[in-house]
């Protein structure tokens, strides 16, 4: 796998390794007992920039490429799924919309901070009564002078609890159906600006995933990311590089769990030698490596597209759909190897088997990556 890359994705990939190891790993297993998002270890991540990987060096991101960018989030996930998913998050669907669609003037306000990680940002779409139907939200915004007056309750928002830059999904025209969404940029500490409780979710436990609501809220009609009723087009570029990074994350997961079986393998002895000598483990092994591979190559292929400015969704919904679901079958298989072992909180496998469920819901769910790719070659 490492000859596809070159000398400085591999430099990228031992840098982000080495800091992971040394500054995540000690902690990974506690942040996600407590629920904790880990400020001490963030703050470090900020400085080596992270928080703006494929921001140009002039707005102070570190200006890498997509495979740059998918190898960082496949390494941060090897350690903590949670952290990983805040570092995709933010760079894929919070700032990579600003950078693609916000004026000179939003992009010189909100993208520095977000790129050093001085602030944090969200990508609100899920409602309670719209998500794999994202035409069907109910959020509003009318003009009232200078602002947008906007309501909105939205759900299950990654990084909510520490957001300072939100992207809202709200209609700007109710009578335009999916061509009267826009999007708005909500600032923390806003008049109706409200976090709710944090999620009690199965994994991804240090992420804190919490809704965001507006009650009344006046946000400058000049916060409004490119024009009215462009929504949806910027809604589904934002989902094209944010599914290459949920399925890098499930690569991470995947190996995590992967590299735990193997150790496993050696140490374990039954019937009087180690389990790695016995036919059956080694099949689960063989299938483990072989949709690890896979979901890598899926994920590298639809960067490398994106890196050659070419048509890359399709390819992209097949890295998330493939690598999501290898990373569930993988971490299962984990958790088998390491028999009862497996299903003790004290195993890292239990965590990396409930972190990987989730990468098949959210960026879009399986099922609705069936239907694009489906649509995309029944077109071509």
């Amino acid at each position: 796998m490492e000859l596809l890359l070159e000398e400085k994705h591999r430099a990228v990939r031992q840098s982000v390794r080495r800091f992971c190891d040394r500054e995540l790993r000690p902690i990974a297993a506690q942040i996600d007992q407590e629920c904790r998002f880990p400020w001490e270890v963030v703050e470090k991540m900020g400085k080596l920039g992270y928080f703006g990987i494929q921001v140009p060096k002039a707005l102070g991101g570190a200006g890498l490429d997509s495979v740059s960018y998918a190898i960082v989030i496949e390494e941060i996930s090897r350690v903590s799924a949670a952290i990983g998913l805040c570092i995709t998050v933010h760079n894929s669907v919070a700032v990579y919309p600003i950078l693609s669609f916000g004026s000179k003037e939003q992009i010189q306000k909100w993208v520095p901070p977000l790129a050093r990680g001085e602030k944090i940002g969200a990508f609100c779409l899920t409602e309670p009564n719209a998500g794999s139907d994202a035409g069907g939200i109910e959020a509003t915004a009318h003009v009232d002078g200078e602002d947008y007056i906007v309501n909105a309750n939205k759900v299950f928002v990654t990084n909510g609890g520490i957001a300072d830059i939100c992207l809202i999904f709200c209609r700007t025209d109710p009578s335009a159906g999916a061509r009267g969404i826009s999007v708005v940029v909500a600032e923390r500490g806003t008049n109706g600006f409200v976090v709710g409780d944090l999620e009690d979710l199965c994994g991804m436990r240090a992420n804190p995933v919490c809704s965001i609501r507006l009650y009344d809220c006046r946000i400058p009609v000049s916060n409004l990311l490119a024009t009215k009723g462009m929504g949806m087009k910027i809604g589904l570029a934002a989902l094209d590089t944010g599914r290459m990074g949920i399925a890098a994350q499930a690569v991470g997961i995947a190996q995590a769990a992967f590299e735990e079986a193997i150790r496993y393998t050696k140490q374990r002895h039954q019937f009087g030698v180690p389990i790695e000598r016995h036919q059956a483990i080694q099949t689960m092994i063989a299938d483990m490596a072989t949709q690890l591979d896979a979901s890598r190559l899926l994920v590298y292929r639809a960067a490398a597209l994106k890196d050659k400015k070419l048509p890359f969704s399709k390819e992209s919904a097949m890295a998330k759909l493939f690598a999501s679901e290898a990373a569930t079958y993988v971490t299962d298989l984990a958790v088998q190897i390491h028999g009862g072992y497996g299903y003790s909180k004290a195993y890292a496998v239990e965590r990396y088997y409930r972190d990987a469920r989730v990468t098949r819901i959210y960026e879009g769910t399986s099922e609705i990556h069936r239907m694009v790719i489906a649509k995309s070659v029944l077109k071509e």
